[in-house]
């Protein structure tokens, strides 16, 4: 939370000509309410459920830059999902960034408390084994939104790339004789 996946994501989205789905942002639309008021109502556990199913029938879509919520990935089959079927980016920043960038904000409802940096402390380390399988981790704590951007539009390049073929007089690169 608050590492920039929604403004990150809509601009790579729009860089890449791609549509741009936020995952919170259909779970709201199916659900009537916005994601405070599911968790209020009717928990996280059914939350997570909600956020399980509308994740699945976007993955069947390709072609599209998803940012999903930040404890997306605890579930084992999401995580699953999101490595086989996408490009798996993992955006970071150390707590005191997310603490600066969360204040004032009161559509997070996994950080009502009191000591807001100690809960951003603990959820950044029960998501710590789920966040490290991403293929790549990008700290944004330094770097603007289009820096971000540059950066996942490196990585797609570079993936997407096609591999050097070998030399057909070998790998030295010398021919014969």
């Amino acid at each position: 939370m608050a590492v920039g996946k929604s403004v990150v994501g809509r601009r790579l989205a729009r860089r890449l000509k791609r549509p741009f789905v936020d995952l919170d942002q259909a779970i709201e639309r199916t659900e009537g309410m916005r994601v405070e008021e599911i968790f209020n109502r009717k928990g996280e556990a059914y939350f997570r459920k909600a956020e399980k199913q509308t994740l699945r029938e976007i993955l069947r879509q390709g072609g599209q830059v998803i940012a999903t919520g930040g404890g997306a990935v605890m579930n084992e089959e999401n995580l699953h999902l999101l490595k086989q079927r996408s490009l798996l980016i993992c955006l970071t920043a150390p707590p005191e960034a997310l603490l600066k960038r969360s204040v004032g904000s009161k559509e997070r409802p996994l950080l009502e408390g009191n000591d807001r940096q100690k809960r951003i402390e603990e959820l950044l380390r029960q998501r710590e084994k789920s966040y490290d399988q991403a293929h790549v981790i990008i700290d944004t704590s330094c770097l603007s939104v289009d820096e971000v951007v540059e950066e996942i539009i490196e990585v797609i390049d570079q993936l997407s790339a096609p591999s050097p073929l070998p030399s057909p007089s070998g790998p030295s690169g010398r021919g014969r004789g």
